[in-house]
């Protein structure tokens, strides 16, 4: 099979891709446009581009990868349904990974644990924590603030020290002890090139499935056309 990986995030306010040769952990093409909205149109466009730049076709691609949340609805299903409808049309494998795993993979082995915290607003975090060296030692949550010392402790000895990520970094260092925490990215940002290597690591365990949280804001919109003239009939 090809080493060739395709790794896609559209959850938060990015439009995401990489093109990964897992053999050689190079990055062919990489492609991260800021993107309040309109994701849907723009992202098989940005991959028509990546795939010419790195020399190569849909067909040369061997496995895809994509972020499935905890982020925007509409963001996370545009994602989850281009990779799906890749994938079947081209008959290769695809996994998913959620966006707080995603956001911590960059800060691992600096000897603490990551926690990924995202402001869901509504006095809402959405949350995991990671080992230093990336074991899940939390799975993804939607807690209070004041719930966070309970979600920490559950895994860690009181006091242990921190690393933070995500937009909700800053709430969750007063809950938990400036003391203890470290902050990394304040941001709601995956690093493609992270997420691409994570696909590449991962066994696929059937499609990927959106992770919700909680319930829709907004309406997602219908999943069709996102192939446009530029899909993968159009190209070997």
């Amino acid at each position: 099979m090809s080493s060739l990986v395709l790794a896609v995030d559209t959850a938060f306010d990015r439009c995401s891709l990489a093109l990964l040769d897992a053999r050689s952990d190079a990055i062919l093409a990489l492609r991260e446009p800021p993107m309040a909205k309109g994701h849907a149109e723009a992202l098989m466009g940005l991959l028509a581009e990546a795939l010419a730049e790195a020399g190569v076709a849909y067909g040369d691609l061997g496995r895809l990868g994509v972020t499935v949340g905890p982020g925007s609805f509409t963001g996370v299903r545009v994602g989850v349904s281009a990779v799906r409808a890749l994938a079947l049309a081209l008959a290769i494998p695809a996994v998913g990974v959620t966006t707080l795993e995603a956001m911590a993979a960059p800060y691992r082995a600096r000897g603490r644990a990551v926690l990924s915290v995202l402001d869901a607003k509504r006095g809402e975090l959405h949350v995991a924590l990671y080992a230093s060296e990336g074991a899940c030692l939390a799975p993804p949550a939607a807690i209070a603030p004041t719930a966070l010392e309970a979600f920490v402790g559950g895994a860690l000895g009181k006091g242990e020290p921190l690393l933070l990520v995500g937009s909700g970094a800053s709430v969750a260092c007063e809950h938990l002890g400036p003391g203890r925490c470290e902050i990394g990215l304040e941001a709601a940002r995956v690093e493609i090139a992270a997420l691409a290597r994570l696909c590449a690591a991962r066994a696929p365990d059937g499609p990927p499935r959106p992770l919700y949280l909680r319930s829709a804001d907004a309406k997602p919109p219908a999943p069709s056309g996102l192939f446009g003239a530029a899909g993968p009939g159009a190209a070997s």
